[in-house]
């Protein structure tokens, strides 16, 4: 029966796939997402390829190729719920009256996830936040001060995000962690003040934490 799977990869390291994720890639038709992400599996059928520039396009080709028959699994870094794919999935199968008990969603962990265990933090006790694709981050501010570690996927950049906090009243004082390239052998854990994030050098991969109280060295 054709069918269409949402698979959450994780941070992007084999050792977080899940064994779910991993049976269902090599028992479906096709297999569409980054290469990046293809290529942390050993066994694909068929796999296509996207990149930001054609995601819109891949997904749609995702929905008619399985309308058309065909097994499917589209990869969504981290959990697709979060910051991932399933959003846009069931937009555009509304729009082409595809039937959603047609689509299985399998989680992945999140790279919030990971960063809260990386740091020991109760993450059912922090704020947990999304800025990715979005311009207006303006809603951070009614958590930075609430006492609990916000742990954010920032909008752009940590320097951006920085900035923003800095020149909307936030200490520069105020303790943060970068946790950059989570699981990669080049994965990188910085703590220091959120005036020092300014001045260092993250990729865009990266996981900020910003914590109620002071950065002591």
């Amino acid at each position: 029966m054709s069918k269409l799977f949402i698979i959450g990869i994780g941070p992007g390291s084999k050792e977080y796939l899940t064994q779910k994720a991993i049976d269902t890639v090599k028992n479906v038709d096709i297999t569409i997402g980054s290469w990046r992400a293809i290529d942390i599996f050993d066994e694909i059928n068929e796999a296509i390829g996207l990149n930001v520039k054609d995601l819109e396009e891949k997904l749609n080709l995702a929905v008619d190729l399985v309308i058309d028959g065909k097994k499917v699994c589209v990869l969504s870094t981290g959990d697709p719920g979060f910051s991932g794919v399933l959003k846009s999935i069931l937009r555009i199968a509304k729009n082409k009256n595809f039937n959603e008990k047609n689509i299985e969603v399998i989680p992945g962990i999140s790279s919030l996830q990971l960063a809260a265990a990386k740091n020991k933090i109760s993450w059912d006790e922090a704020n947990i936040m999304t800025f990715h694709g979005r311009e207006n981050i303006e809603d951070i501010l009614d958590f930075v001060d609430n006492g609990q570690a916000t742990i954010a996927l920032p909008s752009k950049s940590v320097k951006d995000m920085a900035k923003f906090l800095l020149n909307n009243g936030v200490s520069g004082d105020r303790k943060v962690t970068i946790c950059e390239k989570l699981s990669y052998p080049e994965e990188k854990i910085v703590t220091t003040s959120l005036k020092e994030v300014i001045n260092s050098d993250f990729s865009y991969m990266c996981v900020m934490i910003i914590y109620f109280g002071k950065y002591r060295k």
